[in-house]
């Protein structure tokens, strides 16, 4: 049985330059909700990161969703296009973006593998209503994860390549799954 919905919260469109590049997909093919961070100071880095082409078809990373401190969430690219955001699981998922430093600046320094700064109860409850909305309009979503479930290679650290650290954190320790898990009815993917 799901929970109370809470009302569908608003949402700033600001599609990446390069989204209609991105292949096409049906909304049936979605089942997985992938929640990451940003590992970066704030959301115009993080648009910027975006935007970014990484790849011979003129497209970049980015999450699908992205939600500020301040609990605005901005969609860079709309769930009918496959965005690369997580290594193996992107045609069938939905990435969402929480911003939030993580490891920045040194994502791959093996003494800088803490992730100290706390979500925000705006961002919390924000995508706790995301999440909702995303359920009423994919009815094939059934699973979530975090990018560190799914992604669990490992790097050589960038101040000792002997060392091998994480090359995913996120969404982190910091995240509170035992209260976005009791807000919704998507069950937890842990391959």
């Amino acid at each position: 049985m799901l929970p109370d919905l809470p009302p569908e919260p608003p949402m700033i469109v600001d599609l990446l330059p390069y989204e209609q590049r991105l292949e096409a997909r049906p909304r049936t093919q979605i089942d997985l909700v992938v929640i990451h961070c940003t590992e970066l100071p704030d959301l115009p880095a993080a648009r910027v990161a975006g935007e970014r082409v990484l790849y011979g078809s003129g497209t970049g990373n980015s999450g699908h969703y992205y939600i500020d401190r301040d609990g605005s969430i901005h969609v860079y690219v709309r769930p009918e296009r496959v965005a690369h955001h997580v290594r193996g699981y992107n045609a069938r998922a939905v990435g969402i973006e929480l911003v939030n430093t993580g490891r920045y600046p040194d994502w791959l320094h093996s003494a800088r593998q803490r992730m100290d700064e706390p979500y925000t109860d705006a961002q919390i409850a924000a995508l706790i209503a995301l999440l909702a909305v995303l359920q009423r309009e994919i009815p094939t979503l059934r699973h979530i994860a975090g990018h560190e479930d799914l992604d669990t290679a490992r790097e050589p650290a960038s101040d000792n390549p002997a060392v091998r650290v994480p090359r995913k954190l996120d969404p982190g320790p910091r995240f509170p799954w035992e209260q976005v898990m009791r807000a919704t009815a998507l069950q937890r993917l842990k391959p």
